[in-house]
């Protein structure tokens, strides 16, 4: 298994932290990791980071395909990555939620699995150098639709890609994980944790049955993340964690779409996702939080003293997670999980 971190921009520098990455970098972490919501980007601070380091590959976790076209998102991918040297991009795309893609984007929610692969095949037909053109349930190239002038015509990329760029996708419901392993390279969960990987590696074995490139489930990345807290209070750690939880689960999104809610209901917290989310609405967050179950935030974390880490470890370690990204406040955190993951 890789480690990866994940980072964001200094709200007051507006840079990412170059020296816990560089020290990332020098501990053998594979890759570092951005997000985007609506403030500052993904991709633009992986071109800053690419020119102060070497090796570690630069992951986008996510890129929101209803934010750029298809043909945009491949260009930017690209252009990064042979600044960056060739084979250091790691290109993670996927859809935000309605509110976002509606109220931010101004594009229409739509079938999200249809544009998801529609931005895949574009993407490659730009890398492979042909004349792109398109006839999706979602995205056309040329583009024939209302208000078009009929001028459209197949263009040809031209920018020769340095090297291959790996596509992965943010899916969490069956449908999109079975799509993700019949279309892309790899899979980026949310709020995954080991005890569901057979059920994860079970739903892109489906859809990797249905390939033509010969690839199979186990050429794919699986991309994990966990939260690391060395500490003696355990206890405490948990309770302080239960106020962001309650937030995603009971605040991000509509009422009845909240994809974080979902991913807390298929751990098994159907009547405690449901209840959460009805306290945080009638805007009582500390019952809210309270509701979090304690083997719910124990689960998807690691927290404790380095020995019971290191014991818990060893499940996501074993798991099948290929990339684990590891969030972490402390750079010694950091030394400890790559000893652990190295032993």
């Amino acid at each position: 298994m890789k480690l990866a971190i994940g980072v964001a921009l200094d709200p007051d520098t507006h840079q990412p932290d170059i020296a816990r990455i560089l020290r990332a970098e020098a501990l053998g972490y594979d890759s570092v990791w951005t997000s985007e919501t609506w403030g500052d980007d993904a991709l633009s601070p992986l071109a800053f980071i690419a020119g102060q380091t070497r090796r570690i590959r630069l992951g986008t976790g996510i890129v929101h395909i209803d934010a750029r076209s298809p043909a945009m998102t491949a260009m930017t991918a690209q252009t990064i990555d042979a600044m960056a040297g060739g084979g250091r991009l790691l290109l993670g795309i996927g859809t935000s939620g309605p509110q976002v893609v509606e109220g931010w984007h101004g594009r229409p929610w739509g079938k999200p699995n249809y544009r998801l692969r529609d931005n895949v095949a574009i993407m490659r037909k730009v890398w492979r150098g042909e004349p792109v053109t398109h006839d999706g349930k979602e995205i056309q190239l040329p583009y024939s639709g209302p208000d078009a002038s009929g001028l459209g015509k197949p263009l040809k990329n031209a920018m020769t890609p340095v090297a291959p760029i790996p596509i992965l996708i943010g899916a969490e419901t069956p449908l999109n994980i079975r799509m993700t392993g019949q279309v892309a390279d790899g899979l980026i969960t949310l709020h995954s944790v080991p005890r569901q990987m057979s059920e994860i590696k079970a739903l892109l074995q489906e859809g990797a049955a249905t390939r033509a490139d010969g690839k199979t489930v186990d050429d794919l990345d699986i991309v994990g993340g966990v939260t690391v807290s060395v500490t003696d209070d355990v206890r405490g750690t948990i309770e302080k964690a239960k106020r962001g939880i309650a937030l995603y689960a009971g605040g991000f999104g509509a009422k009845d779409m909240n994809f974080h809610k979902d991913a807390f209901a298929r751990r098994g917290y159907q009547a405690e996702a449901d209840r959460i989310q009805e306290l945080f609405l009638a805007g009582r967050r500390e019952e809210a939080a309270a509701a979090v179950p304690d083997d719910y935030v124990d689960e998807e974390m690691l927290i404790g003293p380095p020995e019971r880490i290191r014991e818990r470890f060893q499940a996501w370690r074993d798991s099948g997670f290929t990339i684990l990204r590891i969030q972490a406040r402390r750079d010694e955190t950091l030394e400890l999980i790559a000893r652990m993951n190295a032993s």
